[in-house]
């Protein structure tokens, strides 16, 4: 957190007795002072400071620009989240690069399909991506933390049905400093019109999720 500054100057306390012997050595020396003014002369502040500036200077961000989303995830773990899917991804446009980028894999394979997201994006500060990271848990209540993931981790599961086709939806929000790592993970099968179960889309978004953090510079990869 950042100090408050201390104040410029503490105003001095005289008491009666200095205030008079103050008074006296004026009257017995040299020319006569011009009269007080009745206010206290404000303490100039050394030259290239200023009187309003903190005493010490806001840290820089961590990280500044969004890393490639399309070389985050090994090719090995591609093959296994996404089977059919080439290891090279789709970026998706975005308005500014520098700030979010996001990669998207997906494919289907016999009758089994998988779709990955991974994206990047960059805050201003690690306060300005704690408090977005914070709004979209609340946002995807009924998950649970992901212990040893960046500075927080959060991960949730849910299951859509339309025309009685399943499809399972894995959520990962990643905070590291004043960057957010999110990964979305995804599964059908178009035969039994099942959904994967919910244990191997959460462990794949998760094992997704370590591969994006570990691509950003911010934590490990198993």
């Amino acid at each position: 957190m950042r100090s408050l500054p201390l104040p410029l100057a503490l105003t001095a306390r005289l008491s009666p007795v200095a205030v008079l012997a103050c008074a006296g050595w004026l009257l017995s020396s040299g020319p006569a002072a011009p009269p007080a003014s009745g206010h206290q002369t404000a303490r100039i502040p050394p030259a290239g400071t200023s009187a309003t500036a903190p005493s010490a200077t806001a840290s820089a961000p961590t990280y500044t620009t969004a890393p490639s989303p399309c070389a985050a995830v090994p090719a090995a773990a591609l093959k296994s989240l996404v089977p059919g899917a080439g290891p090279a991804g789709k970026e998706i446009p975005s308005t500014d690069t520098r700030l979010r980028r996001t990669c998207s894999w997906n494919a289907l394979h016999g009758y089994d399909y998988r779709w990955l997201d991974v994206s990047f994006e960059i805050g201003g500060s690690d306060q300005e991506a704690g408090e977005e990271y914070g709004q979209r848990v609340a946002e995807k209540s009924g998950g649970g933390a992901v212990p040893g993931l960046g500075d927080s981790a959060y991960s949730f599961v849910g299951l859509t049905t339309e025309d009685k086709q399943q499809t399972r939806e894995g959520v990962v929000l990643v905070r590291v400093a004043n960057a957010l790592v999110v990964v979305t993970y995804s599964g059908s099968d178009f035969e039994t019109r099942k959904a994967p179960t919910t244990d191997e889309i959460n462990k794949g978004a998760i094992k997704a999720a370590k591969a994006a953090v570990a691509a950003l510079g911010g934590g490990g990869q198993d």
